[in-house]
């Protein structure tokens, strides 16, 4: 179980378990002594009482308390993981991506247009066929940009009249196909233990990585967009591969520095303090106060936890690293829950 019991904390997580607050997923896990199983905060099963629980920092820790995962909630897998409907269709819509899906095509897939919706929706934030559409299009810029004339790229994209192309290209993009003359960012779901992140990268460096139920997480991708003047489509870059790559990285030994290029825009004063982010050891903690005064500034305190909120770069920027003058944790983006997690497991690691 957890090293240092503390009740109150055990109150705040049986609490998340009665309801089903996924922002605790991977934060804790809870073994059920009645039954012998241990299970996500999130487990549809009947909750238990509170004295009947156990609670861990890690699966490894409820199966070496000698629990059994549960077979309803699966806590050995990713939370939030793609099921096999989600992996079986995105799979379809890159084999074929100028198709027009109609409830025949996901018939063929053993499934319903409502149900497929709903799943997408959870998982994504949008429905199926926005996904599709946006993809789709995210291709067709692809190809307007390397050349082929509009008219070829909309008949690939599986569009007869040049004025639907149009419209829908427009919605998804910002811009008409002949006036767009830009590169995409492409926006990626990759799984974590401590739920899903948003990754939005081009081929050459990281914009944007966020647990994917950050509050305001909408208004920050539109604020990226609006920036730097680039539509955001689906889809995957050698940039994703690296930060997936870094991510596992980091969850087995949090002193795994991130290698993947990024680019945090912002003003100057915002550049200072996430690159005075960066020179946190892992394992150590920073006052708002001790960050105003080394970014130049002591009576910048306000501001700094201004500029902390505006990273767009989580865990890369360790912004969860910096505390209150007092000990309390403070605000943290990704949940004050995950920014705990975060500050144990940095801590538990062996320091070099």
């Amino acid at each position: 179980m957890f090293s240092q019991p503390n009740s109150t904390q055990f109150i705040e997580y049986y609490q998340a378990c009665i309801a089903n607050d996924a922002r605790y997923e991977g934060v804790f896990f809870v073994g059920i002594k009645t039954t012998g199983i241990f299970c996500r905060p999130t487990c549809p099963a009947r909750n238990p009482k509170f004295e009947n629980c156990d609670f861990f920092p890690t699966s490894q820790a409820a199966l070496l308390a000698g629990y059994r995962p549960c077979k309803r909630c699966h806590p050995l897998a990713f939370p939030g993981g793609a099921s096999v409907l989600i992996k079986k269709l995105l799979a379809a819509v890159e084999d074929a991506p100028e198709r027009r899906w109609k409830d025949a095509d996901f018939r063929a897939l053993g499934a319903d247009s409502s149900t497929v919706r709903r799943h997408f929706k959870k998982r994504f934030g949008l429905t199926f066929v926005a996904y599709a559409r946006a993809r789709r299009m995210g291709l067709a810029l692809q190809k307007i940009r390397s050349g082929t004339p509009v008219i070829h790229a909309q008949l690939d994209s599986g569009y007869d009249s040049g004025s639907g192309f149009r419209d829908a290209f427009s919605r998804v993009m910002g811009a008409a196909p002949n006036t767009l003359n830009t590169t995409p960012l492409h926006a990626e779901w990759i799984d974590t233990p401590l739920g899903p992140m948003v990754a939005i990268a081009d081929d050459n460096a990281l914009y944007l990585l966020e647990f994917t139920d950050r509050r305001g997480l909408e208004r920050e991708v539109e604020r990226l967009r609006q920036r730097l003047k680039r539509p955001i489509v689906p889809g995957r870059t050698p940039v994703t591969d690296a930060i997936e790559d870094d991510l596992a990285a980091y969850f087995r030994d949090p002193r795994h520095p991130f290698s993947t290029p990024v680019r945090y825009p912002g003003s100057a004063f915002q550049t200072t303090v996430w690159t005075l982010l960066k020179t946190i050891p892992c394992g150590a903690t920073w006052t708002y106060a001790h960050l105003a005064l080394m970014a130049g500034n002591p009576n910048s305190a306000r501001a700094v936890g201004r500029a902390n909120g505006a990273n767009q770069l989580a865990l890369i920027i360790p912004c969860h690293r910096v505390i209150c003058k007092n000990g309390d944790l403070g605000g943290y983006g990704g949940t004050t829950a995950r920014k705990r997690w975060l500050l144990d497991h940095e801590q538990s690691a062996p320091q070099p």
